[in-house]
């Protein structure tokens, strides 16, 4: 008679974003979530935009110009602070970090690829059932949180 009144039993074939890929559910290690990876993409942008003016204050705000020298300047700050530690500047104060599927690090080739990648804007839209980007998963990496 108990059985009825607690309510169906919860389905243990519910999986979690990440488990596929062995992380936990929650907590560090786990699988970053779009939000905050959206957020430190934001983070990133704003941050080269700034030094963009900085370095070029000479260039107008807005032109092909100035957009190309932003972009130029993401590209390099995503790829070398990714291959030094593995997150960029935005990753970094969102508290999240880029490894590969075995746990290690990602080698500077893919991270060079999943920056170009990342700039073309596509694979970072289109994201799986674990909520990897495709240029995550086409480089075998993976964001997960560090806090």
């Amino acid at each position: 008679m108990g059985s009825w009144i607690n309510g169906p039993e919860p389905d243990q074939s519910q999986e979690y974003r990440g488990q596929r890929l062995g992380l936990p559910a929650a907590g560090p290690g786990s699988l970053a979530g779009f939000g905050r990876r959206l957020a430190a993409l934001f983070v990133d942008w704003i941050a080269c935009l700034l030094i963009g003016r900085l370095l070029f204050p000479h260039v107008r705000y807005g032109s092909p110009a100035a957009n190309a020298d932003t972009l130029g300047l993401f590209a390099l700050e995503v790829l070398v602070l990714t291959v030094l530690t593995g997150s960029s500047f935005g990753q970094r104060l969102l508290g999240i970090r880029l490894v590969s599927l075995n746990g290690g690090r990602v080698l500077p080739l893919a991270v060079a690829a999943r920056t170009v990648l990342l700039c073309l804007g596509v694979p970072a839209l289109i994201w799986d059932r674990d909520g990897r980007g495709l240029h995550d998963k086409w480089t075998r990496g993976v964001l997960v949180r560090t806090r």
